[in-house]
């Protein structure tokens, strides 16, 4: 991949006072602002890709517009954040310096979207700036980046909200309940199996992603949200971990590989072949992109220099004594999950599957000594996306901010912590061959 990696590695850092806002005057000249408008909450988004155009842009405004507004965009590739601005369908001004961005509009919150490894750097710099951070996950991809936002959420007095969506999905709010009102007792130990399809699973190896400098592999950027979901529902903290992985599927393990897809002279024969020309949205986003970063969002699943796992086992112990077995394969033939959490006096087996014409989901509850039933009654999910996830962490960002939270679905920086630190101690573990990794001397909260 002819110089992408310098390319990329010099698109994602962290720039300070370098770089001049494109269009800093682009919402001069608008009519005044109605009351209405005046009580919306100002955010500034830095990262403008597909999570940042979507989730925290149009999409965000879809379900919120009557109570935040967009005030600012960052992305070092200038290009990328003005096909987001066209795409959100906004017209606030476009950066490429962090720091000009908020110190000119001066947002009442800072939303950071970009590249898993520097999501502290922008997270810490918005604080030191005075303001509070909603951040996508994960919190950090190593130790080092989880206590440097721990110690400056501290010395700053300011907040971080970290986006775990997945704690929104019905079935984990239905877990939650059902954990808050001892239906199983005492929780012993969880099994959950994480199945990626040759569609979602192999994204990730086209991306940067499969580059654990970037992502802190799958262990991080995609599991965190699972390590969060058990953490959630365990109501406890994880001690220390014990892992195994490996690359078996993609990376090296093919005869044959280019740099992309729209290049490649194997696009007949290679069943993981991805035509990004079929999508307006990547064309505009990354394609017509390229130039100023030379990132490629169809690259190859098969390039060399990937080092990340593609099938992953781990085990987690818990402060209060409970276990997790965690497993992920990101090749399978179909997507979904198998989650089953025992205890004292009963336990859940929660199952979803979908791939090709056969799709399934059902949560059951098994009581000990007792009947076992399907769970029906679900919470109602909100219609968007990830099943209705994303706008029930939407409303409750910014609809409920000041409402109760029975089921504590607001994460923070310890939750955060947590979720990063398995994922962490995961691959840490793998490094030393398995080695028990005890968490407590990876970061001190």
């Amino acid at each position: 991949m002819p110089s992408e990696r310098h390319t990329q590695l010099n698109r994602r850092e962290f720039i300070r006072g370098s770089g001049a806002a494109i269009a800093a005057a682009a919402i001069a000249g608008t009519a005044a602002t109605t009351p209405a408008e005046a009580r919306r909450e100002r955010l500034a988004l830095v990262g403008t890709g597909g999570r940042g155009s979507t989730m925290w842009g149009r999409n965000l405004l879809q379900d919120c517009g009557d109570v935040v507004e967009i005030v600012g965009l960052c992305d070092i590739n200038s290009k990328r954040a003005a096909a987001s601005q066209k795409f959100i369908g906004i017209n606030a001004p476009l950066f490429v310096d962090f720091d000009q961005m908020v110190n000119t509009t001066k947002p009442d919150c800072v939303v950071v979207a970009t590249v898993d490894a520097t999501h502290f750097r922008y997270i810490i710099r918005a604080m030191e700036l005075g303001y509070d951070v909603i951040t996508e996950k994960p919190l950090g991809t190593d130790e080092e980046q989880l206590q440097s936002i721990v110690e400056a959420e501290k010395r700053l007095g300011k907040k971080v909200t970290v986006a775990f969506n997945a704690r929104h999905f019905a079935g984990a709010k239905k877990i939650k309940q059902l954990a808050l009102d001892k239906t199983l007792g005492d929780v012993i130990s969880v099994h959950y199996h994480k199945y990626l399809s040759t569609d979602h699973g192999a994204s990730y190896f086209r991306r940067w992603h499969r580059l654990r400098e970037y992502s802190g592999s799958l262990l991080i950027s995609e599991a965190c949200h699972h390590f969060d979901q058990v953490n959630w529902w365990l109501d406890s903290g994880p001690v220390e971990v014990e892992a195994h992985g490996a690359l078996r599927v993609y990376g090296k393990n093919n005869s044959f590989r280019s740099t992309h897809c729209r290049v490649c002279p194997y696009k007949e024969r290679c069943q993981f072949f991805w035509d990004i020309t079929h999508s307006a949205f990547d064309m505009r986003l990354y394609a017509e992109c390229e130039s100023e970063d030379g990132y490629l969002r169809d690259g190859c699943v098969w390039r060399e220099d990937t080092n990340i796992y593609d099938t992953m086992s781990v085990i987690v112990r818990y402060e209060n004594k409970a276990s997790l077995t965690y497993t992920m394969d990101a090749f399978l033939p179909f997507e979904g999950e198998e989650i089953m959490l025992n205890g004292t006096k009963g336990r859940i087996d929660w199952n979803s599957y979908a791939g090709g014409d056969y799709r399934r989901e059902e949560m059951r509850l098994t009581r000990t000594f007792g009947k076992s039933e399907v769970i029906t009654d679900m919470p109602k999910p909100l219609p968007g996306g990830h099943g209705g996830a994303d706008p029930s962490l939407h409303d409750l960002l910014f609809h409920q901010a000041q409402s109760s939270d029975p089921l504590g679905l607001h994460g923070g920086t310890r939750a955060g912590v947590h979720a990063s630190l398995i994922g962490i101690g995961a691959y840490r573990s793998i490094d030393r061959g398995g080695q028990v990794v005890k968490l407590r001397n990876l970061v001190e909260l």
